[in-house]
């Protein structure tokens, strides 16, 4: 009688066991099933600009190497462009052309020239007082009937001549006194500015054989070697601005209520073992090529996938280009 006893309840204690067991693995299922805990991986980034020159060169000297700090306005490379210092040559040689002519045209004539002109002007003077005198004389003779009227026309013509004479060295010298016209001048000016603007021109080519940085950062990659030739506007390197951090996400459509534009959130970055606190600031459609997710069995719709970028509250000292960036995301099935 016992036996059965105790048997009975053995058998009622392993059924209420089984029965706890049962009512907490139900509770813990009721719990967790219908939570699944998802990774969101992004990638940290750097704000990068690629040096380059507007001539044509060959690379005569690197003053940096790859992994250096530099600042803005630091030399970065030489360039070595003979043909940009040939037209710098003849530049200048214009320029020195046009100043001379410059010069002419203000200064006006030299002064010999002008003494000449004054002597000549003296000179039809004279004869003009002498043709004049001749012509008086004439005159009284033809009146007195002494002369006849083809000598007097004869005078009269050598004074009309001495006279027109006089009024053109007089108008040499006036114009050797006054110099070149206001719109030489002019002219020459012009030429001057337009000869000195093609010897700034080739300054400006011949500066840009000095790459130097644009801003702050450090020096990623460099792609031609010492020696090589390259091309107008090729890229000589990389700079990558360090202090302007962010990390880019492909995060799916029922995300985005957790990545708003401003929203904030924690991230984990596994290569410096660090939880970063960041923040939403840009995002945008990645397309139709990006991976959509089917969801149309189930008589629901795609979900597309959004480009989110995302940068840290406070700068990261050890966060480099290419790290991983982690979100942890749980997700109700």
């Amino acid at each position: 009688m016992s036996t059965i006893k105790e048997q009975r309840m053995n058998t009622y204690l392993a059924l209420g066991v089984l029965a706890g067991v049962i009512a907490v693995v139900c509770v813990i299922g009721i719990l967790t099933f219908h939570k699944e805990t998802e990774y969101l991986q992004g990638q940290a980034e750097v704000t990068e600009y690629r040096v380059s020159s507007k001539v044509p060169g060959r690379i005569l000297e690197f003053k940096v190497q790859e992994g250096q700090k530099v600042h803005k306005g630091d030399t970065l490379a030489i360039l070595e462009a003979p043909e940009v210092e040939a037209k710098k040559a003849q530049a200048e040689a214009v320029e020195q052309q046009a100043l001379a002519l410059s010069a002419k045209a203000q200064a006006g004539a030299r002064e010999p020239q002008k003494e000449g002109a004054y002597e000549m002007w003296q000179k039809a003077k004279v004869g003009v007082e002498i043709a004049e005198k001749s012509f008086s004389r004439i005159s009284n003779l033809y009146k007195d009937g002494v002369v006849t009227a083809q000598k007097y026309d004869e005078v009269k013509a050598q004074r009309d001549a001495a006279i027109a004479t006089e009024k053109a060295a007089r108008s040499q010298y006036r114009l050797a006194l006054d110099g070149a016209q206001e719109e030489d001048k002019e002219m020459a000016a012009a030429k001057v500015l337009q000869a000195q603007g093609a010897v700034a021109e080739v300054n400006s080519y011949i500066h840009e054989t000095f790459l130097t940085a644009y801003a702050d950062g450090e020096v990623t990659e460099i792609f031609p070697h010492l020696g090589e030739l390259v091309g107008t506007g090729a890229p000589i390197m990389n700079i990558a601005q360090m202090d302007d951090q962010w990390a880019s996400f492909n995060v799916r459509e029922d995300y985005l209520k957790d990545f708003y534009i401003g929203s904030e959130f924690d991230a984990y970055v596994p290569a410096i073992d660090r939880t970063v606190r960041m923040k939403v600031s840009y995002m945008k459609d990645i397309g139709d090529f990006a991976a959509w997710k089917a969801t149309k069995e189930t008589g629901q719709y795609d979900l597309k996938t959004f480009e989110v970028r995302a940068t840290p509250l406070s700068a990261v000292g050890d966060l480099r280009p290419g790290m991983s960036v982690i979100v942890k995301k749980e997700h109700r099935r």
